[in-house]
């Protein structure tokens, strides 16, 4: 059994400490805010409940895997309700798509725009049906820890054609330039450019047909109390309004970590769940900033950032759909100046999140909580945060009521609240303030992206949206159960190399340490 420290209390850190306390090992978990949670953060303010990050579920095979892994069940913890539409997503020129799971559906959505594309989209799905059991089942949840292990399957990324981005991709199934972009939009929810993230991440709309989209009743907050209580229940330990400032090393490898009380706690192996250029920039002593990782961080590209409205409104709109998804003119120009670091003001793309059609708890009765995302360029442009919020906020207002007729909502708003790339860098600690970390492209994924066992420093793991397989919670998720599976392994194979190292200096303490386990009377360590 190790002392495990895991810096962070994001869905990746909670869900590698429940894996661990599972297994056996003696886990805290340290959190800089004072509840756990990470960007899955929630905040209540005169009976509105907003969640502040992530707001859908896909691959909830990944979660179930999760509570199984600890001998417990997800459907005893959390309500998690299908969305049916997933999303509305409305174009400028006045098309509206309803974006389904279900085929005959979403081949009747399709068919009303351009019915020669229900073919492309049947041989769309076939293709990647087979980019999502390759990429995601068979490579996602393994670590690439070497070049040789990742030279193994450029072949199979050949043959995915992976060095394609995903619009290119997208773009051979649907003549129609509304599926295009419907079909090829999803890289933004993790912080990708459609024009030029790897055609492996094609494969979502898959995984969503394949698994769902769905909601936590109660927000997905109510997902991380669960894992919270679930990893407490195990025996684990959350300290939360105390960060980590400083991972203490002796001789060269993690031994613990010093927090901003001035508290040292000590630990055999330290995970971090912080953000991972952060974790080698700032809490790393200097020489591991300027060489390895360390110095190859400041030169990645790194994913956009996002300016968010928190609306509690005491009117409700009915028209809007759970998830609404509002394309902008010039949509790629538009995601092209985004990853330029440029903000083009009067034509925006914006993603609503109405929770209360869903669940109307989190409203006061006849109120309506709403969530408005609009992506904007990480903390690398020339952009002034100290005014550019409220040009946004007007803009905002004028497209939620022109494109999505939400009439006089500004007299409407009884609560609201503002973060931008400034509060990411700021509160959740995100270098450059970008939302997602890294940005995946084919080159900054895999054995490109930051590994799960730290190579700079023995005993430093990481986990989350910045390391392998990348951002979302299916991809954090399975971050999660790599990283825990790394620390569990070497966990053990260092408990038989310290037992192989100790002299047998008699017969009779040979004899009893080749006897099987349940035939000692004592533990291996007192007879060695």
């Amino acid at each position: 059994m190790a002392r495990v420290l895991v810096i962070g209390g994001g869905v990746g850190g909670l869900a590698t400490a429940m894996r661990l306390q599972a297994r056996g090992h003696d886990v805290t978990v340290i959190e800089a805010r004072p509840r756990v949670g990470g960007r899955a953060y929630q905040f209540c303010e005169a009976g509105y409940t907003f969640d502040t990050g992530p707001t859908i579920i896909t691959a909830p095979q990944l979660l179930r895997a999760l509570w199984a892994a600890v001998g417990s069940n997800l459907d005893d913890a959390v309500e998690l309700v299908p969305l049916r539409p997933f999303y509305e997503i409305c174009f400028a020129d006045g098309v509206r798509f309803s974006y389904w799971g279900e085929p005959e559906a979403m081949e009747a959505e399709i068919a009303r725009l351009c019915p020669s594309d229900v073919a492309g989209y049947r041989r769309f799905l076939a293709a990647t049906g087979v980019i999502y059991h390759r990429a995601f089942e068979q490579l996602a949840r393994k670590p690439f820890l070497s070049l040789t292990s990742f030279l193994k399957i450029v072949p199979d990324l050949a043959r995915l054609r992976a060095y394609r981005s995903v619009y290119s991709y997208v773009a051979q199934f649907f003549q129609d330039e509304h599926l295009r972009i419907a079909f090829s939009f999803h890289p933004l929810f993790i912080g990708g450019n459609p024009f030029r993230a790897s055609a492996i991440y094609s494969m979502v709309p898959y995984l969503e047909h394949l698994g769902g989209v769905w909601f936590v009743r109660g927000g997905t907050y109510a997902l991380v109390e669960a894992m919270a209580r679930q990893f407490e229940q195990l025996g684990g330990n959350i300290q939360c309004g105390d960060p980590v400032i400083e991972i203490i090393l002796r001789e060269k490898r993690a031994a613990g970590v010093r927090l901003r009380s001035g508290a040292m706690l000590s630990a055999d192996v330290v995970v971090s769940n912080a953000d991972v250029a952060t974790t080698y920039l700032k809490l790393l002593p200097a020489q591991y900033q300027n060489k390895g990782w360390g110095a190859r961080l400041r030169h990645l590209k790194y994913s956009m950032s996002c300016f968010i409205l928190y609306l509690g409104l005491i009117k409700q709109y009915p028209s809007l759909h759970h998830h609404t998804i509002v394309m902008p003119r010039c949509y790629r120009s538009i995601v092209e100046a985004i990853f330029h670091h440029e903000l083009i003001e009067d034509d925006l793309a914006l993603y609503i999140h109405a929770p209360t059609r869903t669940d109307p708890t989190l409203a006061p009765p006849g109120g309506e909580t709403l969530y408005v995302l609009v992506p904007v360029p990480n903390l690398q442009a020339d952009i002034d945060w100290s005014v550019m919020p409220h040009r946004l906020r007007e803009r905002i207002f004028d497209m939620l009521e022109h494109r999505l007729g939400l009439t006089c909502i500004r007299q409407h708003i009884a609560v609201e609240r503002r973060f931008t790339p400034c509060d990411f860098a700021g509160e959740l600690g995100s270098y450059l303030g970008a939302a997602f970390s890294i940005e995946p492209t084919l080159f900054q994924s895999a054995y490109f992206r930051p590994h799960n066992r730290c190579a700079d420093v023995p005993g430093l793991y990481l986990v989350g949206a910045g390391t392998h397989p990348g951002a979302g919670l299916p991809g954090v998720l399975a971050s999660a159960e790599i990283t825990a599976a790394l620390v569990d392994a070497d966990c053990a194979g260092l408990r038989r190399r310290l037992v192989l190292s100790v002299p047998l200096r008699s017969e009779r303490y040979r004899a009893a340490a080749c006897r099987p386990e349940h035939e000692h009377s004592g533990s291996r360590s007192e007879m060695l």
